[in-house]
């Protein structure tokens, strides 16, 4: 087998079983919580009979290893389950969120990684002088300060005092895409905060390790500028570190807009999620917690294997 099929195949497998893993402590997790599912879907005032039939009804008294299997395989068959306090198919209900949590990360990884990528550059250019101190100033007093309150900091500033753009992030099929990137400027604006500093750290870490180089000597006495060392031969030569922030990042802003939907009232997937767990809704705490999982993993993955594909050392470990 092609070594580098076989080390892709590799990484693949341990990313389904590292899922596999996870699905078992989500269910565990959801198992173990206190209270209890139907009394909190009837109330206080339900009768012992009443919570009797609504516990085998919601196949509460099987065995838990059965109850995993049968949501397991439903979840592999796409079947994700029906939500207890309304009813709805989890799987519809989700398709939906997540598409609207997808498109609020997919812009703010289109504003923050090329711009993480351009301060990193802008900052080796001028390392140890004002420029670079200024990034780096800014950069990690963003990522140090709460995004929640980052969040509430922009709301009042730019959406109650300036009136620019509007302080809830409201998206529906009905608004075109203007309308719907005006909506959510803000949360990409302070998502793109929060992931910005540790990508351009990254950035500026990975390409200063390789102008330690001989071949980046060598191009400085052939007279080349700075900057065409940095682009044509440096940032090249470091695209496998800066790919594993970027994807890690991507992840985060996938799986970690939990706090951000909930400031802006936004209507995606961490959102549905906060509000089915003050419910006790436990099948969707599951799901969502099972997609997040294959999200977060998957991500990686992929950023694990184009480092694989980039740098010839880690194809060939010996």
């Amino acid at each position: 087998m092609n070594p580098i099929v076989k080390l892709v195949a590799q990484r693949v497998a341990l990313s389904l079983l590292l899922l596999l893993m996870i699905s078992v402590l989500i269910f565990v997790g959801t198992m173990i919580l206190p209270g209890d599912v139907a009394q909190s879907i009837l109330g206080q005032s339900a009768t012992p009979e009443a919570l009797a039939n609504l516990r085998a009804e919601l196949g509460l008294n099987d065995p838990p290893l059965t109850r995993y299997f049968q949501w397991l395989f439903g979840a592999l068959q796409g079947d994700l389950g029906t939500a207890l306090t309304s009813g709805q198919d989890i799987t519809a209900a989700i398709g939906s969120r997540l598409s609207n949590t997808l498109f609020l990360a997919f812009w703010a990884a289109v504003v923050a990684v090329p711009l993480a990528i351009f301060l990193g550059l802008l900052a080796v250019r001028y390392k140890d002088r004002w420029p670079d101190k200024l990034i780096s100033a800014v950069t990690l007093a963003s990522i140090s300060i709460p995004e929640f309150l980052i969040g509430y900091v922009l709301m009042y500033l730019i959406a109650v005092k300036l009136r620019w753009f509007p302080s809830v992030a409201m998206i529906n099929d009905g608004m075109n895409l203007w309308q719907k990137l005006n909506s959510i400027a803000l949360p990409v604006a302070v998502l793109t905060l929060v992931v910005l500093a540790h990508m351009m750290r990254m950035t500026r870490a990975a390409i200063l390790n390789v102008m330690q180089s001989a071949y980046i000597e060598t191009a400085e006495l052939k007279g080349l500028s700075s900057f065409k060392i940095i682009w044509r031969h440096a940032f090249p030569n470091s695209v496998s570190p800066i790919v594993n922030v970027v994807m890690l990042n991507l992840a985060y802003l996938v799986v970690g807009v939990v706090v951000i939907e909930v400031v802006f009232v936004y209507p995606g997937m961490g959102q549905y999620l906060v509000d089915h767990v003050s419910k006790r809704d436990v099948p969707v705490v599951q799901a969502c917690g099972l997609i997040f999982a294959a999200v977060y993993i998957g991500l990686n993955m992929i950023a694990d294997i184009v480092s694989i594909l980039s740098n010839p050392r880690l194809r060939h470990p010996k």
